[in-house]
């Protein structure tokens, strides 16, 4: 299995640049308008929210990247451009079309993105400038990296970044992404935006396929609180800058390079977790042995999805009650006879027997990690899935509860 390394970016691919700069489109002190631009157009995917209420850059990228090809994108961080109406449609466009500018582009090229308050319309002068300001300051390398994936957090508390090289034929593929996410997560999508770029020369509908299939088993396994944004979305462009022959589906090259790309879309689904709003610890729970793949992904998200459960986390309660129970009501076949819930190694129930005080102390161990493995077996089948989480701490509250004010 490939693994992604915790570094890189969105440069890390030939024929990509970026920037992050400081605008003004939030406060002072802060990046908040980033730019990735190929040095020519690229096959391109995306995938985007399955909220009803969906922000204005979603409606205009749904349109601009059915053909399959872009070059760019502009993000800007601290205003969502969600429920503005026809205006924040015009507002993005006008947006897009300013990149182009700078760009020296085609703006049917252009892809924009936003994330922050919702309900606040972007400003379009500030935008234009900051495109600008962006494009000159285009480069490739650890600091572009850097800097524009500081430009589209919101409350995240550190930059997520991954990338990973494979060999594809007698070629070397790089696979290189950045992401924003922190909370207000639940894929389909997390709160999240994506920005994955690669030199592979890849067919449009390849990489439409491949995107789907390595967001599937990564940002769609992401639980921090249950709610889904307005503006989640992720991006992939293909530069075919490594000169590999042109990659279709179902052949041996598309597999691993969904491979590759799922291992740095897992890597920056597992960041986002880890980085949940005031999270103190970062969970991995896994559903082992369910009668089927779909029963064992409900139990896992419902788990995940328990504040009971996540607070108990925070306490380091090993408390499997809530666990079990979650298990129990998220629609899976469950039957309590049968099942064990560990912590780690350690098991706290086990088919009927319950943890005594011998073995609470093994679990407190357990949940003293930074990091927990929350394992569920039903003992049903050999379906098995696993959901990406966090703990909710009290400084969950003070930050969603201050988030416009």
């Amino acid at each position: 299995m490939i693994q992604a390394k915790c570094e890189g970016g969105v440069t890390s691919a030939a024929g990509f640049r970026a920037a992050g700069v400081e605008a003004g489109v939030r406060h002072a002190g802060r990046r908040d308008v980033a730019l990735l631009a190929a040095d020519a157009p690229c096959a391109a995917a995306a995938m985007f929210t399955t909220n009803a209420v969906a922000a204005a850059p979603v409606v205009y990228d749904r349109a601009a990247v059915a053909g399959g090809r872009a070059q760019a994108i502009l993000v800007n961080s601290g205003i969502a451009n969600a429920c503005t109406g026809e205006k924040g449609l015009a507002d993005a466009r006008k947006c897009a079309e300013a990149a182009a500018a700078a760009l020296g582009i085609d703006p049917s090229l252009v892809l924009v993105a936003s994330t922050g308050v919702i309900g606040r319309r972007l400003p379009v002068p500030v935008m234009v400038k900051g495109a600008a300001a962006a494009a000159a300051a285009l480069s490739r390398g650890p600091t572009a990296d850097e800097d524009a994936s500081r430009a589209i957090m919101t409350t995240d508390t550190r930059p997520k970044r991954a990338s990973v090289t494979v060999k594809i034929g007698s070629r070397k593929v790089t696979v290189g992404g950045m992401c924003k996410g922190s909370g207000m997560i639940e894929p389909n999508m997390a709160t999240m935006l994506g920005f994955i770029t690669t030199d592979a020369a890849i067919s449009p509908a390849a990489l439409k396929r491949a995107l789907k299939l390595a967001v599937a088993k990564s940002f769609n396994r992401v639980v921090v609180d249950g709610d889904e944004s307005t503006n989640d979305s992720v991006f992939v462009l293909a530069s075919g800058a490594a000169g590999n022959k042109t990659i279709s589906s179902g052949t041996p090259d598309f597999r691993v390079f969904t491979e590759a790309l799922s291992a740095v879309c897992v890597s920056l689904a597992r960041q986002m977790a880890a980085d949940g709003e005031g999270a103190t610890k970062f969970v991995t729970v896994t559903v082992r042995n369910a009668a089927t793949e779909r029963d064992a992904e409900r139990a896992a998200r419902a788990i995940a999805r328990s504040p009971l459960a996540k607070t108990a986390w925070f306490g380091k309660d090993p408390n499997w009650g809530r666990v079990l129970a979650a298990a129990g009501y998220s629609g899976a076949k469950v039957d309590d006879r049968k099942a064990e819930v560990f912590y780690g190694r350690t098991w706290a129930y086990r088919k009927g027997k319950v943890a005594d005080a011998a073995q609470l102390a093994k679990l407190a161990g357990e949940l003293e990690k930074k990091e927990i493995d929350v394992i569920v077996d039903l003992h049903l089948g050999k379906a098995c899935a696993s959901i990406y989480t966090c703990d909710f701490s009290l400084d969950y509250v003070h930050i969603n509860a201050d988030y416009t004010t």
